[in-house]
């Protein structure tokens, strides 16, 4: 820990849920009461922490981002690195590192202090964080967890929504919760032990982080107390000395506990509601405590994040057998074609701008778009007379679409639409998050990084669709 005042902040943050809620009445039981947020058949961490960052980065006219940090518990892939997938789909220049935090829940929290750190040292940093909490069916994990992504971006160049402050940390070693590799859920041990353990290391990483900033309890304007440990997180909250008054609801009523994300998704939930010069404390239970202190920034009102996360807590129910399904829990009869073949890793590298980034090409003669980008104008057939156009944020308009139940998806029908870009430009793709009997020429759209199918053989397939726009002044 250093005493030194930081003198970045944090310039920009976004937070994405995904659309699907499950019922907690599912599982019954004497908790059957609220939902949990359920990422989609089309959803991983990956295409999770895309969606957050690109709403962080929504209006953002600072500094290009120079490192990128994605932190998760269940990366989509071992042994390669994630957030190079964020990397490309978010554009980011090819000086920029990518680099991964996975493989435990206390990553998240890591990744916000080291994105502070290295923006502190003049590098604006962003902190990517994403998680899908899944566990055997009828446990409390697969009751309580919930899925979600928030990015944070660090800069020395304001206006800050908030600056770091103070920080405290308690490591001890002990088996709370763990999962070998290859398996699909946590175990966890008893809960009184957890409590037992967790407590004291949270409270002396509160006084340790106050201690640092030369604040006291009663300086606390707002305390974020989360962890996947609910008795010592309850128990922490109640018994750290701060006014309860000022304790920040952890919105797992709604959404669950989103592992690795939510530390990240509650700062950015607290900053849409703080007001300048309060004091954030934001107290994380994961194999240890960490507490970080935040300080509400002057420009804070005119720099919100977007959607707000308070807007984000419905979402249309889920059926529990597809949620099964979509987590590999139960395996359902697949439409009767074979399965979609692997895609190359040559034309995925030399396409990677478009099959990535979304980057089409506006000719410089006669303005035509190209979807995807091309060398020769299909209109006025100038040769190599392009401009690189990304077009991740522009909406459209269904111009015709199908349904069709015999295309390969874990999550049938497929919704196949033609959509037609503002500004120019046609695309072919499917829709998601959608209700098929639901949809209709002239629905407005907006465009998703999802992931289209997983090959037998482990290699994911990203690229874009589109989805409702839910209301077009979002």
């Amino acid at each position: 820990m250093s005493s030194t005042p930081s003198t970045a902040g944090i310039v920009a943050a976004g937070a994405y849920l995904p659309a699907h809620r499950l019922p907690r009445s599912t599982f019954g039981g004497p908790k059957a009461t609220g939902t949990r947020a359920v990422a989609g058949h089309d959803e991983d961490t990956t295409s999770l922490g895309v969606e957050a960052a690109r709403r962080a980065l929504t209006g953002y006219s600072g500094p290009p981002v120079g490192q990128l940090l994605f932190a998760t518990s269940v990366p989509a892939y071992a042994d390669k690195t994630n957030a190079t997938t964020v990397h490309a789909a978010l554009g980011l220049p090819v000086t920029c590192p990518a680099d991964d935090m996975v493989g435990a829940v206390r990553g998240g929290v890591a990744a916000i202090r080291a994105a502070a750190r290295a923006a502190d040292g003049g590098t604006p940093s962003m902190a990517v964080v994403a998680d899908i909490r899944t566990g055997l069916p009828g446990s409390a994990d697969e009751r309580t967890g919930g899925d979600g992504a928030a990015a944070l971006l660090f800069s020395t160049e304001g206006p800050f929504l908030a600056e770091p402050v103070g920080q405290g940390s308690a490591t001890a070693e002990f088996l709370d919760r763990w999962r070998v590799p290859g398996e699909l859920h946590s175990r966890v041990w008893e809960e009184r032990f957890g409590e037992t353990a967790y407590v004291p290391l949270a409270e002396a990483a509160l006084a340790d982080a106050l201690k640092s900033a030369d604040a006291g309890l009663q300086d606390v304007d707002h305390l974020i107390v989360t962890g996947t440990h609910p008795r010592a997180v309850a128990t922490t909250a109640r018994t750290c000395g701060v006014d309860p008054a000022r304790l920040v609801d952890d919105r797992s009523a709604a959404l669950g506990v989103t592992g690795a994300a939510h530390p990240a998704l509650l700062l950015i939930d607290v900053l849409e509601r703080a007001r300048p010069g309060e004091l954030i404390a934001l107290l994380v239970l994961a194999d240890g405590a960490d507490c970080l202190l935040f300080r509400a920034g002057r420009d804070l009102p005119a720099h919100r994040p977007l959607p707000p996360v308070a807007a984000q807590l419905d979402g249309t129910p889920v059926a529990y057998e597809d949620f099964l399904v979509w987590r590999g829990m139960l395996r359902r009869e697949p439409p009767r074609r074979p399965d979609p073949d692997r895609p190359a890793a040559p034309p995925a590298l030399r396409s990677a701008d478009w099959k990535f980034g979304f980057t089409a090409s506006r000719c410089q003669e006669c303005g035509t778009r190209h979807l995807p980008p091309a060398r020769v104008c299909l209109r006025c057939h100038a040769v190599d007379r392009m401009t690189a156009e990304t077009l991740a944020e522009v909406r459209g308009t269904v111009t015709t679409f199908a349904v069709d139940h015999l295309a390969f998806s874990i999550a049938p029908p497929v919704v196949a639409a033609v959509v037609d870009l503002d500004g120019g430009g046609r695309l072919q793709c499917q829709l998601t998050d959608c209700d098929p009997d639901a949809v209709g020429v002239g629905d407005r759209v907006e465009l998703t990084f999802r992931r289209l199918y997983t090959t037998t053989d482990g290699v994911h397939n990203y690229f874009w669709k589109a989805r409702p726009l839910r209301n077009e002044e979002d």
